[in-house]
Formats: C-alpha cells, sequence, structure tokens
C-alpha cells in the first residue's frame, strides 16, 4: 500500500511548463502564413514560366525576394513546431529524440537551401 498523496503521485507527470509558448508561437506563425502564402503565391505565379533572366532580373526586385525569404522561414519554422508536436505525441523515448533532432535539421538544412537560392537569384 502507497501512502503517495495525489500531488506527490503527479510530480513529474504534469506539464513541462512550455505548452503556452509553443502553441503562441504556432498561431503567430499560422497567421502570418495566412498572410504570406498568398503573397508568395500572387508573386510567383506572376514569373511563373518565364526565361531564366526575367526571373533574376524580377528576384532582384526588393518586393518579391522579402515575401519569398519571409514565407521560407516562416513556413520552415511552423513546419518544425508542427513536427515537433507530432513526434512527442506518438514516438517516445530515444527513437522520438532522434526523430526530433532529424526533422529539425532537415527542416533547417532545406531553409538555409531556399535561402541560399533566393540570394543566389537576388544578388
Amino acid at each position: 500500500m502507497s501512502y503517495l498523496t495525489d500531488r506527490k503521485r503527479a510530480a513529474g507527470l504534469g506539464s513541462a511548463k512550455s505548452g503556452t509558448a509553443h502553441h503562441w508561437s504556432m498561431t503567430v506563425t499560422s497567421v502570418a502564413l495566412l498572410i504570406l502564402v498568398p503573397l508568395f503565391i500572387f508573386t510567383f505565379g506572376a514569373i511563373l514560366g518565364a526565361p531564366y533572366a526575367e526571373v533574376v532580373a524580377y528576384y532582384q526586385r526588393p518586393f518579391p525576394a522579402v515575401v519569398a525569404a519571409l514565407t521560407f522561414t516562416v513556413g520552415f519554422k511552423h513546419l518544425v513546431g508542427g513536427a515537433q508536436v507530432m513526434i512527442e505525441d506518438y514516438v517516445h523515448g530515444l527513437a522520438g529524440k532522434i526523430a526530433l533532432l532529424a526533422v529539425t535539421c532537415i527542416s533547417y538544412a532545406a531553409l538555409a537551401a531556399a535561402l541560399f537560392a533566393l540570394v543566389r537569384l537576388a544578388l
């Protein structure tokens, strides 16, 4: 028979104290993407199918380049947050830690590649 109180039984099983901040981050990136994705589609759609020289000249203008960079950055940040929630909910133990590390590294590498390509076009 155990003489543990309800509080002692729940110790270590409760909140990690980061849920509110994570939820707020996901909400902010969702609202930002709600604005950025249509802008990106509008700016990217205008140049879709154009020759390479026109695409380079188009992305040398600041507005399309900034919209693309912000969309990539916020989108990949949102991807990492969503993947973190899924992995924490469904994958446990060492496999969860490895999966979280892999998803984070892959998405930041993809963001770096996207921004590098955009900078190469813009400069």
